[in-house]
């Protein structure tokens, strides 16, 4: 499963080596009611096919009809009525600000897709007057940035995520995680199991749990979740990341399995404080059955705790 950024760079460059022109659209500020947040991409090719979003839908069918056809770099104001944003579902009317560029080489586009294969990280920033563009390694901390003059956008992974197994429920996560821009590492020393993992863009690596967490849960930007609902390789990863300032820990397993995992680690000398942290059972309460379903529960209480939003208690 692609990221929206993947998929519209791929087409970008897919139309682009095809002879077709392409506008290339950055949300870049929003006011009032917005369902995009900036940074979000769309790419128009020359005949009006369309790929990405910008607004959601507000404004993606105007961008086809109202190309320019200039070819400079601009930055363009749209304003959404009232009307407009009840029939898309919106609370009500807002203006956006877009960036256009009028792209005709594919090379750019091409190198950062290489360096997204590669999960590097890399930094895109266009000089409005001049329309230059320079491509560059991304720094960790760097973010999404547009002060009229200069537009950067970074894309790749900004997050990791660690998962302890490597079973069909793994596989979905994992899948979701990449459409959600997290680098993923599934760690899964069991052949059996490892033998058949086959999620493009993730790592997969055998070594013993505690070992892949002590070597890669360094920072806040990393979350570890342990879904192989074995005590004897989850509790190796629990022991590690709930001693680690990572931003979310999670494991599977029923309430039952989950006090008795907790007695287990506090057996092992792990304190109430790092305790608390640990999300089990792991997954928003969304009524979910099935292994997809499971996977959109883990990553829903993932993202909460990326953008802030976990409840407390």
């Amino acid at each position: 499963m692609k990221n929206s950024d993947t998929e519209v760079l791929q087409a970008a460059a897919g139309w682009l080596e095809g002879g077709h022109t392409v506008e290339l659209v950055t949300l870049v500020e929003t006011w009032g009611s917005s369902p995009r947040p900036v940074g979000s991409l769309a790419a128009v090719r020359s005949d009006g096919k369309l790929v990405g979003s910008i607004s959601g839908g507000c404004i993606e069918k105007q961008l086809t009809i109202k190309l320019r056809r200039d070819g400079r770099t601009s930055v363009v104001q749209h304003d959404i009525s009232h009307d407009l944003a009840v029939h898309y579902g919106l609370p009500c009317g807002g203006s956006l600000k877009l960036v256009m560029e009028h792209l005709e080489d594919a090379m750019p586009l091409r190198s950062i897709l290489q360096a997204l294969e590669d999960r590097r990280p890399v930094s895109r920033t266009v000089d409005l007057e001049s329309g230059k563009t320079d491509i560059r390694p991304a720094n960790r901390d760097e973010r999404f940035s547009f002060d009229g003059k200069t537009l950067t956008k970074v894309f790749g992974p900004r997050q990791e995520l660690l998962v302890i197994g490597a079973g069909q429920l793994s596989r979905y996560v994992a899948e979701l995680a990449a459409a959600l821009d997290f680098q993923v590492t599934v760690c899964e020393p069991r052949e059996d199991f490892a033998s058949v993992w086959s999620v493009p863009g993730t790592t997969l690596d055998s070594h013993s749990p505690d070992d892949v967490v002590r070597e890669l849960a360094v920072d806040p930007t990393i979350a570890v979740l342990a879904l192989t609902h074995d005590p004897n390789l989850d509790d190796l990863a629990l022991m590690e990341a709930l001693e680690r300032e990572v931003f979310f820990v999670g494991a599977l397993g029923s309430r039952r399995n989950s006090e008795s995992r907790r007695k287990r680690l506090r057996f092992l000398g792990l304190g109430e404080a790092q305790l608390d942290r640990l999300h089990g059972p792991i997954g928003l309460d969304i009524g979910s059955r099935t292994s997809a379903e499971i996977a959109v529960s883990i990553m829903a209480q993932v993202i909460a705790a990326r953008n802030g939003k976990l409840p407390s208690g």
